[in-house]
């Protein structure tokens, strides 16, 4: 039987699928089937990894996808929209996903060992012209203002706001519906109740509440 939607969730550099585990728990109160996608992001290409994460698409019994990529992991899903598809794409919300570049991964290439590091599916995406999203795909950001973690080591001329990783104007893209900014860092967005909260706002409604809430 085939479901009205489900949500792919996808994760970022250096870390398995378990990392978003929370995140997928909450998001599935709001009353969605969840599904926890991993992907090898050092060994493969975001090529070969955006054509291994439509695979994995095609073989969910849903009328419609959804997807939260948390930094490379949105990279992986919007490089995965620019090709052909035989499934339905809803709404797509990024979190702390560096789109327009990023100052902490190209300062950390320039170091010894930091190529290696970086692995061969980022680098790509840093190498290449922006792809132009369609219109008519609903984009939700967002972006963290803490910045406390690695990226400002290795960057710590990197633009304010960030959230330690990734600044909020790397955030940022023409195509996006809405944007929002949020007193969190990079890997505590994982963790956060609020940004759980604002990811569902998103799916259900196509925008992000602005005005103050409870957690669930």
């Amino acid at each position: 039987m085939t479901e009205p939607e489900a949500v792919i969730l996808v994760h970022g550099l250096w870390v398995p699928g378990v990392v978003m585990a929370l995140l997928q728990r909450r998001i599935g109160r709001c009353g969605y089937r969840t599904l926890n996608y991993t992907y090898p992001s050092m060994r493969l290409t975001l090529t070969e990894n955006a054509e291994r994460l439509a695979r994995y698409c095609r073989g969910i019994g849903a009328a419609r996808l959804n997807f939260v990529g948390h930094s490379l992991g949105g990279l992986v899903v919007l490089a995965m929209l620019e090709r052909p598809r035989e499934f339905a794409i809803g709404r797509v919300v990024l979190a702390g996903t560096p789109y327009d570049g990023s100052v902490a991964a190209r300062s950390l290439a320039r170091l010894p060992g930091g190529r290696t590091a970086l692995g061969s599916c980022l680098p790509e995406w840093l190498g290449r012209e922006r792809p132009k999203l369609p219109l008519h795909y609903q984009f939700g950001v967002i972006a963290g203002s803490l910045s406390i973690g690695l990226g400002r080591l290795v960057a710590p001329d990197m633009a304010r706001p960030n959230d330690g990783v990734v600044s909020v104007s790397e955030t940022r893209f023409p195509e996006m519906h809405d944007h929002i900014v949020l007193d969190v860092n990079h890997t505590g967005m994982l963790l956060s109740r609020t940004v759980a909260r604002q990811i569902c706002e998103f799916l259900r409604h196509g925008a992000f509440a602005k005005e103050s809430f409870s957690p669930p």
